[in-house]
């Protein structure tokens, strides 16, 4: 949603079937990359139908160059190519999560930006290590356990003994599980850049891909051109602040009074979600669904629906439904979860590279008890980052470290692009991500989500004018503020 992570971001939700929803910290898992198609020109299937000339590549990096006795992996890509007489650098498209694929993004609602900045140089989607044709991360077999009551104990317990068992078996398969770090990645970007014979590149992200643009910026700034970044995480954001959350749900909760039956019928919606949180903490429901193909029966308690709405609340199409799915189950009626239960018991595995990413990412120990003492009274608890921080410590020694989480000042020419009712990294916590920033134009999206590069028409050619070098003014884009449900 993100996710998403996601281990807990929405963004990596593209495959859901309700659009935009993910359970925030739940990675989705993924198999093993196919056996690879050849390099060189292909026919690339676009959004609606759409279809392109286009050219599949690869290159070959250490899993972790810290080993030298680690083995080396095929990275993937897709150029689409220049239809400028003289392009400029490379523009490498960074997807979130992390685990989004950027080919796969490509592929759908953003697919017209990619071919609009084809006007300007090359567009790359470049697929990080460990998704897409890019994993090398062998699949595991189908857990026999019996899923978890989703509580927060259960779930715990639950991902902290998969993930420990799954990191001890890729290891013992010669996976050096270590390498799947946001450093190791920036390198991969400068790897590419060599590979594509580029003296630069222009770096275009959102989310997790945010994240790893300040990696590669701190580690090989002088390699980069230009940086188009959306939906920004900083640093030493990967465990999100439960109280910026809470400020975007009051947000929230001011936009219902534009509708009085809405208004009337939900007086303060924090206060009715955490009725409802409560509430089925104390009693979970039982739900029937399918795992692996087999009937299970899942226990729901708040926890579960707090992981929900963590992935609800990051783009409006989906926020719009939290009112009704929150008066239905404080009346009682739990049918309304019916459509997510297949969801959340296709999320109980371990997808390798999202949760070792975040990880090594980390927290700091300031920031940590920060998050710890808000998720107390926060609204969504310690539900908004799972399976973060819940799982620090079940690897040791994969934390980069606060060398690598310390900001940076950031003198390259950036576009920063945000919507105002994000609920994956709120408008506050971008504000200190873009403070590092010196040659900086803002593009808010007043009532846009997390994906704000497709939700206003006027983003794409505000992009296409920025890597072309023209100057792009402060910006504020307008969308109608989303109409919510109760019924």
């Amino acid at each position: 949603m993100t996710h998403a992570s996601l281990n807990r971001r929405a963004v990596l939700a593209a495959g859901l079937a309700l659009p935009g929803l993910a359970v925030p910290g739940l990675a989705l898992a993924q198999a093993a990359a196919p056996p690879s198609p050849p390099a060189g020109p292909f026919r690339f299937k676009g959004w609606k139908g759409q279809e392109t000339d286009a050219e599949r590549g690869f290159f070959e990096v250490p899993e972790d160059r810290r080993d030298p006795r680690s083995r080396k992996i095929r990275l993937s890509y897709v150029r689409f190519a220049s239809t400028a007489a003289k392009p400029g650098p490379p523009i490498v498209y960074l997807a979130g999560g992390p685990g989004g694929l950027a080919t796969r993004a490509a592929g759908g609602p953003r697919y017209p930006i990619f071919m609009a900045l084809r006007e300007v140089a090359d567009v790359i989607a470049f697929d990080q290590r460990g998704t897409g044709l890019s994993n090398h991360i062998p699949e595991r077999p189908p857990s026999t356990r019996p899923p978890p009551p989703f509580t927060e104990v259960g779930l715990t317990s639950y991902f902290r003994r998969d993930f420990q068992e799954a990191w001890a078996d890729w290891t013992k398969a010669g996976v050096a599980m270590t390498g799947y770090n946001t450093e190791q990645n920036a390198d991969d970007i400068d790897d590419l850049r060599r590979h594509l014979g580029a003296e630069k590149v222009d770096l275009w992200g959102i989310s997790y891909g945010t994240h790893l643009a300040l990696s590669m910026l701190k580690r090989h700034g002088d390699r980069v051109n230009r940086v188009a970044l959306a939906s920004l995480e900083g640093q030493d954001q990967t465990v999100k602040r439960p109280a910026a959350v809470d400020a975007m749900l009051r947000q929230v909760d001011s936009l219902l009074a534009a509708d009085p039956a809405v208004r009337a019928a939900i007086p303060d919606l924090p206060a009715l979600m955490r009725r409802v949180h409560a509430r089925m903490e104390a009693a979970p429901v039982s739900m029937a669904a399918t795992l692996n193909g087999a009937p299970v029966e899942l226990k729901l308690g708040g926890f579960a629906i707090q992981l929900m709405a963590g992935g609800l609340i990051a783009n409006p199409q989906t926020l719009v439904m939290l009112p009704g799915l929150y008066l239905a189950l404080d009346a009682g009626n739990t049918d309304v979860l019916k459509p997510f239960v297949g969801e959340f018991a296709s999320q109980l595995g371990i997808a390798g590279m999202p949760e070792a990413t975040d990880l090594a990412s980390g927290v700091s120990p300031g920031r940590l008890a920060q998050v710890r003492r808000e998720a107390k009274t926060a609204v969504l608890g310690e539900a908004l980052n799972f399976p973060m921080p819940q799982l620090l410590g079940a690897v040791p020694g994969v934390d980069l470290g606060e060398t690598f989480r310390t900001p940076l000042r950031i003198g390259h020419p950036a576009l920063l692009l945000a919507g105002t009712l994000d609920g994956r990294t709120p408008m506050s916590e971008q504000d200190e991500v873009a403070a590092q920033f010196t040659r900086k134009s803002r593009v808010i999206v007043e009532n846009a989500g997390h994906n704000v590069f497709e939700a206003h028409p006027d983003v794409q050619g505000l992009l296409v004018r920025f890597f072309r070098g023209e100057a792009v003014a402060d910006t504020r884009l307008s969308l109608p503020p989303p109409r919510f449900k109760v019924a």
